[in-house]
């Protein structure tokens, strides 16, 4: 990528020969070397968890959350810098607080993905600002049922049934691919979801880690809410 990129990757408004955005690939360079975030939409709600890897034995336990609450029907795991991380949230509180204020109902998810989207590609449009180096899963539950929306550094946001970004990504999708969802309860997810983590977590590569989870689903009151559980 080096010898092709020279010179096309000093700003996010440059194209190279081929019609590519090195800066926006750095992004997702970026997101690929966090700790591993999937999420699974089951038949009556979401589940999401995340590996959050533990780079000093001196940080207090339960400090830089990877997992927010958005709204009180939705939330959203990311993956990648956790200072990028906060300025979406940011966005994605405000958007959905004024959204209720001026229209009297919680924000729908998918308008939430789209204006969380529209904002991450803002970043890639100018010279003097650069992408968010993380990726985004949200979740939510509102009128059309539960929904999961995936946002990437360059701000192309899908659907999906089962998501998965960090650097254990592609072994956390092939195992998500094996799952039934239709037939999950968010409560059978939950298990399936931290035993996918532990499994493509590396013991001898990876330092430690932490494993959050959270749900909204019709056992939560379609509520996001954080799960307390514990692998025996």
């Amino acid at each position: 990528m080096s010898s092709i990129g020279t010179g096309y990757d000093l700003s996010v408004t440059t194209f190279s020969p081929d019609g590519r955005v090195f800066q926006i690939e750095y992004a997702a360079k970026a997101v690929d070397q966090s700790g591993t975030v999937i999420a699974i939409k089951c038949k009556d709600g979401i589940v999401m968890g995340v590996e959050k890897l533990i780079n000093s034995k001196m940080m207090l336990g339960g400090s830089n959350r990877r997992i927010h609450s958005v709204h009180r029907h939705s939330g959203m795991a990311f993956a990648g810098f956790v200072a990028d991380a906060r300025q979406i949230i940011a966005r994605a509180k405000s958007e959905a607080t004024n959204y209720e204020r001026i229209y009297g109902e919680p924000i729908p998810v998918k308008e939430l993905a789209d204006r969380v989207a529209s904002y991450v590609h803002l970043c890639t449009l100018y010279w003097w600002l650069r992408p968010f180096g993380c990726g985004v899963i949200l979740c939510g539950y509102d009128r059309d049922g539960p929904q999961l929306y995936m946002v990437e550094p360059s701000g192309v946001s899908y659907r999906y049934f089962g998501a998965a970004i960090g650097k254990g990504k592609q072994a956390a999708k092939t195992e998500i691919e094996k799952l039934k969802l239709s037939e999950l309860t968010c409560r059978q997810g939950i298990i399936e979801v931290a035993k996918i983590i532990y499994g493509v977590h590396d013991e001898a590569k990876d330092k430690a880690f932490e494993l959050e989870l959270s749900w909204v689903c019709d056992e939560s009151n379609k509520q996001h809410q954080k799960v307390i559980f514990l692998l025996c």
